[in-house]
């Protein structure tokens, strides 16, 4: 079995990587079993926070408002996990956030993984659910903080020793919990051009909207988005 990883857990302003950000990013590495380090930030989005975020996580923007940009510190994140699995619950999600924005930055992040959720869905089907947080709560891990990326990370840390300890020795156990390539293809986007930016607040003014996003901080990619998605919905500027 797998003991020396660094378990991963991040919190966004939503679900989807490519429209969506990180604004909680945290890691606990295990050598041996033993924790031996950790990671743990707030990011500043540069975006508001919808409203269920900030219910889920208990996180609010004015938290973030002094907080790092992810660009000052995905570099140091990604030197933490440099040579090690990693792990998470669903990891392909904070793995696909965090690949993106290194893609962005031309570093390199290609890993495998282990995800415990991956594992709790082939080993306890009888199960009702299979979340981090359920979970915590069939194998009585303390988990004060749930939907707080530290702690989610050391939760799942101390989740996935259970199941090794539970079913690392039968025989389908021997191959669930071995980690795999982590694969999410993405291409480098290159920021908010200056013709899209002086467009689309043109844009924005005449149809007097505002955007959650600070607009300097939108990638090309994400001006065009928005820009068609005003044309589609509001009309060009007449």
């Amino acid at each position: 079995m797998i003991n020396t990883y660094v378990a991963i857990d991040i919190e966004t302003t939503g679900l989807n990587p490519k429209t969506d950000r990180i604004i909680e990013l945290a890691a606990v590495k295990v050598e041996n079993g033993e924790i031996i380090d950790t990671f743990e930030t707030l990011v500043n989005p540069r975006k508001s926070l919808p409203d269920f975020i900030r219910n889920l996580t208990g996180i609010h923007g004015e938290e973030l408002q002094n907080a790092p940009d992810i660009q000052e510190v995905i570099e140091s994140f990604i030197n933490f996990c440099e040579g090690y699995v990693l792990l998470g619950h669903n990891v392909i999600f904070d793995y696909s956030f965090i690949k993106r924005n290194a893609v962005n930055l031309e570093l390199e992040f290609e890993k495998e993984g282990i995800d415990t959720l991956r594992i709790a869905r082939k080993i306890l089907p009888y199960l009702e659910k299979k979340s981090l947080s359920y979970l915590c709560e069939y194998y009585k891990i303390e988990n004060k903080n749930q939907h707080r990326a530290f702690d989610d990370a050391e939760a799942a840390a101390t989740l996935y020793k259970k199941l090794v300890l539970e079913f690392g020795n039968t025989e389908e156990g021997q191959e669930i919990f071995l980690p795999q390539k982590l694969t999410y293809e993405i291409k480098k986007e290159g920021p908010i051009t200056k013709a899209q930016k002086k467009y689309l607040i043109n844009l924005l003014d005449y149809h007097n909207l505002t955007l959650r996003e600070e607009i300097k901080y939108l990638t090309k990619n994400e001006a065009s988005r928005k820009i068609d998605s005003i044309i589609l919905n509001y009309g060009r500027i007449l």
